[in-house]
């Protein structure tokens, strides 16, 4: 590894900021459709440039439904309902989430899902939900059985001004060895092998463009470095730039090796399923079985009305307070996306978020308390049956402005 040239005149801290970060060459803006990650073939997309490869592994993923539907003597002409979980960020909220999915399996109707998505807070939730309800119990203890001291390592002052976030995510990587086993990516491997699919979104920081990662094919690649990537990528969904150091991945440009800088991917989207054309695009494929319903399910680790917050007249709270709005945006933003898409596509769109009516303190992140409450309050709702929101939060405040309007009358 080489660290990046010092420029002329850089002062003695520079140079010592620069002694102890050093890293290989980012890869050059007019190389970066053509890093890969070495020996696995479709690791991921950049789905904000091309989508034709992500639809090339659609068509495959389908067909190989096809064929196990076929071998056990099951039509396979049309495929069958599709079911798709999207798992949003949220930092600690995240909980909600974890909670809602353990109480569906309660409840008994928790579907088996062709597609799963997770991004930030939800990397850590999507592979478990994705495997199905024997790893409830993992879904439990990451999410409500962790405190502070389980997640970062916070730096001192001097070390922060040496390093690349104000908190190293060492102990969050302990934890991702401990339960993202060789069996964990056995057993993801077999379910791609289905034809099942699991997407995990992060931020490529050089280029500034989301990376979506195509977690199956890694499990199922049985290459030498496949468990540590997966686990980097999940390390690297939660990496909130500054708060924490970012993950450096290793990836090839014609044999030359590079190195890329990733973050959480809640930087650029909150949420995601898919994009928008690839129904389209498989329907014009040929010899490709496709299936009449689909079903999204979108889970918010949020409220959909902005949470009040006093603000310090200081740098970092403004700046910090600053930012959560723009999440909270985008994060709804998102969500209308999302609904246009199962509109267009004919999908049943379902909603899940934190209500108004979820009151706990929260007065540091990653509180094992408020988890905790989170985690039951999920729970609680989804195994009596949870009520699904079948539009976002624009149509919902539609129809509240109607009902009044409706009332004056």
């Amino acid at each position: 590894m080489k660290p990046f040239p010092l420029k002329p005149g850089a002062s003695p801290l520079d140079m010592f900021l620069q002694a102890c970060l050093p890293r290989r060459d980012a890869v050059p803006a007019t190389l970066t459709e053509h890093a890969v990650i070495p020996g696995i073939a479709n690791a991921r997309f950049r789905l904000d440039h091309d989508v034709t490869p992500f639809i090339e592994d659609a068509v495959q993923a389908n067909k190989r439904e096809s064929e196990m539907l076929a071998r056990a003597g099951m039509p396979n002409d049309v495929l069958p309902l599709g079911n798709m979980l999207a798992v949003s960020g949220g930092g600690d909220a995240g909980a909600f989430a974890a909670g809602l999915i353990a109480g569906w399996t309660t409840q008994g109707t928790r579907p088996m899902f062709k597609v799963v998505t997770g991004i930030s807070a939800g990397a850590l939730v999507a592979p478990f939900a994705y495997l199905g309800p024997e790893y409830d119990g993992v879904i439990r203890h990451v999410s409500n059985g962790i405190g502070p001291k389980d997640i970062f390592h916070s730096r001192n002052v001097l070390t922060r001004l040496a390093s690349d976030g104000m908190a190293d995510s060492k102990p969050l990587s302990r934890l991702l060895a401990k339960y993202v086993t060789a069996q964990v990516l056995a057993a993801i491997a077999g379910e791609y092998a289905k034809g099942r699919i699991l997407l995990i979104g992060t931020t490529d920081l050089d280029s500034g463009r989301p990376v979506t990662w195509n977690m199956g094919a890694i499990a199922a690649s049985q290459a030498p470095g496949a468990l540590d990537l997966f686990r980097n990528i999940l390390l690297a969904s939660m990496s909130i730039p500054g708060a924490v150091s970012p993950v450096m991945i290793d990836v090839e440009v014609d044999g030359k090796q590079y190195q890329e800088m990733h973050v959480d991917g809640g930087v650029i989207t909150q949420v995601f399923l898919y994009p928008p054309t690839t129904v389209m695009a498989l329907s014009k494929a040929s010899g490709v079985p496709m299936r009449l319903e689909r079903r999204f399910y979108v889970i918010r680790n949020g409220t959909l009305e902005p949470q009040w917050s006093g603000t310090k007249r200081r740098t970092l709270s403004i700046g910090g307070r600053a930012i959560s709005a723009l999440i909270q945006t985008q994060g709804i933003s998102d969500l209308e996306r999302i609904y246009r898409m199962a509109q267009q596509d004919s999908a049943d769109f379902n909603l899940a978020y934190i209500g108004a009516d979820f009151q706990c303190p929260h007065n540091r992140k990653f509180d094992g308390e408020y988890m905790k409450r989170l985690f039951d309050y999920a729970f609680e709702q989804s195994a009596k049956g949870y009520p699904w929101h079948k539009s976002p939060p624009s149509e919902i405040t539609a129809n509240k402005w109607a009902t009044l309007f409706r009332g004056t009358e």
